[in-house]
């Protein structure tokens, strides 16, 4: 099915949303948007399911005003903004990230704790090695790229997030530091080859989170941190599990909304699952406090 759909928004949508409606059920909505009506019946029957739906919008600049409504997002020294807010000034770490065909703006409760996760992390270490899994668009990897001036690599199973990923690093001065691989899970030889990393970023979902739980453990290095995103207040206690079996102790959660950034690191110079967990908690701005 999923392969339909993909061969069916090749056939020239100028813009795809896709988001998760029901991860427990694992469904998903795609829209797409058509120039032409023909172009849209033609990706319709393509894809060949009951459930697909067209529908006439106002012939507006439809990019123009979504831009339009992504106000600069901060988080603690770290800046993001598009290219229609090129004029705003901040001082800091500032990224100019577009939405397009690539996820991650900075603007979700997802990105946003995990670049608080390295706002905390940057006031006492600086990390030489980092892994930004699942990079999207790459503002987690370019944001540590850009102010530990770190050897930084970002993968991804999608070819088009590598190409934008890149193409963000270059726009925002990052590429020396920033490569990009697409790779499929974490046996890809240019994730093997710079193991063990000490820092890694995963914001992705809470099922490929667990079921990477014994791999991606084993890439974190002594003294390493490891960043978890893309979960649910819910899901908090099942993926922190999966990972403190795994010998990492939890160190911090950070909130935004309904959404949980996890903070874990395995402790230098230990192995196995000794150590005591320490934890702590961030919340976004007119958040509550408990988790």
């Amino acid at each position: 099915m999923m392969e339909r759909v993909e061969e069916a928004l090749e056939l020239d949508a100028l813009a795809v949303s896709i988001n998760e409606t029901d991860e427990a059920a694992r469904l998903w909505e795609t829209v797409a948007w058509f120039a032409e009506e023909s172009e849209a019946l033609a990706a319709q029957a393509l894809i060949a399911h009951p459930l697909t739906r067209l529908a006439e919008v106002e012939n507006r600049d439809w990019v123009r005003e979504s831009l339009a409504g992504l106000s600069p997002v901060s988080a603690g020294r770290f800046h993001l903004h598009g290219s229609h807010d090129r004029g705003v000034h901040h001082s800091g770490v500032v990224l100019e990230i577009d939405a397009g065909t690539a996820f991650g703006t900075g603007h979700h409760g997802t990105t946003w704790g995990c670049l608080m996760a390295l706002e905390a992390l940057v006031k006492r270490a600086r990390p030489h090695r980092i892994l930004d899994l699942g990079t999207g668009t790459g503002v987690l990897g370019l944001a540590a790229a850009k102010f530990l001036k770190r050897p930084v690599l970002g993968t991804d199973i999608d070819g088009e997030a590598v190409r934008v990923a890149l193409d963000n690093a270059r726009r925002n001065g990052a590429l020396p530091w920033f490569k990009g691989c697409k790779a499929p899970g974490l046996h890809h030889i240019a994730i093997r080859r710079a193991a063990p990393y000490d820092l890694i970023f995963a914001n992705i979902l809470a099922r490929p989170l667990a079921t990477l739980a014994p791999g991606l453990s084993a890439l974190v290095a002594p003294g390493g941190t490891l960043v978890l995103s893309g979960l649910t207040v819910d899901q908090t206690r099942w993926i922190k599990a999966c990972y403190v079996n795994q010998g990492l102790e939890m160190r911090q959660v950070i909130r935004s909304g309904n959404w949980i950034a996890l903070v874990l690191a395995r402790r230098a110079g230990a192995s196995g699952r000794q150590g005591r967990a320490m934890s702590g908690k961030i919340t976004g701005p007119g958040y509550a406090q408990d988790v």
